[in-house]
């Protein structure tokens, strides 16, 4: 990753160069000898099981005490001396104590296990003969508290690895002790390939056979979702993420299930029915609507309703502005959507259905319903000159995280006014549907029995706007 690269010049060989006005491109500056760190060996082993044997190299100054974010497959965690002599530690809960004076730990992660299937296993390992899916918090063992300053480097040996990072030439990753912490998914093995979004780069691994579909057409797939996201955002979100591939066996359904982890830079990894064709996957939501997710930024405190709720959102509106899906078929799906959300809340609040995250067609829906409310605030009271996507191109220039106070500061920046607060507050308080109806009305969205009809209205022209692409930068 270009972020993670050393970019450590001294200031000494600068001025002097600039001194002498050097105009010959400058040579890369040699690591410095103090720079000791962490080091994870990992080596994929086929014999007598499948799995991942992790070494790590500790420093007299390394964190005594380490963990399991997922202790489920590792039973005996084994510390070793510079003499040779070895114990084998006992696991609390998946914490371990390291006794001082020990050099290495070692351990064996079993990527293939006897309790396969199932949303933990697309966590704790799933995959086949040499094609493995892994989340990292499942088995990278760190340290408990991560100094801010822990430098850590890491090493895949046996096969060859998709991990969120790009190592240097040695096959090295330099990491930074947060990368431990937000550690992402990892591929090991399968086959690779990339997706071309304009200036950035999705570096896939398909991990397993799929029966109909081709490795071009998965990674036409994601380009193609790639260029979706370009129809919120003005670019792609990222020079470089990864995605990881994996096909369930007995189904001919496109994606099934994704999830993107907020690794640095963000990773993300798919489910895809093994007997999936390519007819099929034109049809997939799931790719698109995992990309949004980078469009906005990390909140913190976590906010599912709204950040589910743009994703969702947007997921029918750029397919509908990439001219995948038509623009009664995008308000077809988004009205269905909104159903189903209103029959999941009943006669709640917003406040009340957020509040319960295990509602996930309720959380869903009524952020995707905010979103789309807030949307058209925004560009009835600029008269058509700022939109969400304003808002998000704003907060991107802010950093990665921000907080829901701070996404709505961004809102009344764009809009010229305070907004946020106040249509925020009424939403919460009233049925979280109730204002459903009149919208539509005003944007000419008609519910007909079995389907949407697409019709003259007050706000008509700015339904159109909202479902037909993003106005040129010049448009006015």
């Amino acid at each position: 990753m270009d972020a993670l690269k050393t970019m450590v010049t001294r200031a000494a060989l600068l001025l002097l160069a600039l001194t002498l006005g050097a105009c010959a491109t400058p040579r890369p500056t040699p690591p410095r000898r103090d720079t000791a760190a962490l080091r994870y060996n990992i080596t994929y082993a086929r014999e007598p099981q499948r799995g991942l044997e992790v070494e790590i190299v500790l420093l007299p100054s390394s964190p005594r005490d380490f963990l399991f974010r997922q202790p489920e497959r590792v039973e005996t965690v084994w510390a070793l001396r510079e003499d040779g002599a070895s114990s084998a530690l006992r696991l609390h809960g998946g914490e371990v104590h390291v006794p001082s004076g020990t050099r290495f730990l070692r351990y064996f992660y079993p990527l293939e296990s006897p309790s396969r299937g199932g949303e933990r296993s697309f966590f704790s390992g799933v995959g086949e003969e040499d094609a493995w899916h892994v989340a990292g918090r499942a088995y990278l063992l760190r340290p408990r508290v991560v100094p801010p300053d822990l430098r850590v480097e890491l090493t895949v040996d046996g096969t060859d690895a998709l991990l969120p990072w790009l190592p240097d030439d040695a096959g090295v990753y330099h990491l930074r002790g947060e990368d431990l912490v937000d550690s992402g998914f990892h591929g090991f093995g399968g086959r690779r390939c990339e997706a071309r979004v304009g200036a950035s780069v999705l570096e896939v691994a398909l991990l397993g056979r799929f029966t109909h579909l081709s490795d071009s057409e998965v990674c036409d797939w994601l380009a193609q979702a790639g260029r979706e996201v370009v129809t919120v955002r003005k670019t792609f979100p990222h020079p470089r993420i990864t995605v990881r591939v994996v096909p369930v066996p007995g189904a001919d359904e496109p994606a099934l299930f994704g999830m993107v982890q907020w690794s640095s830079p963000p990773s993300i990894s798919i489910l895809v029915g093994q007997d999936a064709t390519a007819a099929s996957m034109k049809g997939d939501w799931v790719a698109i609507h995992e990309m949004l997710h980078l469009t906005h930024p990390t909140l913190l405190p976590r906010v599912a309703w709204l950040t589910e709720g743009l994703a969702t959102y947007y997921t029918e509106l750029a397919r509908a502005r990439s001219g995948r899906q038509t623009a009664q078929a995008a308000w077809q799906e988004l009205t269905d959507g909104f159903a189903r959300g209103q029959a999941s809340a009943g006669s709640r609040t917003m406040a009340e259905v957020v509040s319960r995250e295990g509602d996930w067609q309720g959380v869903y829906w009524t952020g995707a319903f905010f979103a789309l409310r807030l949307d058209v605030e925004l560009r009835r009271v600029t008269h058509g000159r700022a939109r969400l996507e304003d808002v998000l191109e704003l907060l991107a220039t802010r950093g990665p995280t921000s907080s829901l106070a701070g996404f709505g500061a961004a809102v009344d920046t764009v809009a010229g006014a305070p907004l946020f607060d106040a249509l925020l507050a009424h939403q919460l308080s009233v049925p979280a549907f109730s204002d459903l109806g009149s919208l539509l009305d005003r944007l000419g969205v008609q519910i007909d029995p079995g389907r949407v009809k697409l019709q003259a209205a007050p706000d008509s022209r700015l339904r159109e706007a909202l479902d037909g692409g993003r106005p040129s930068d010049d448009a006015g």
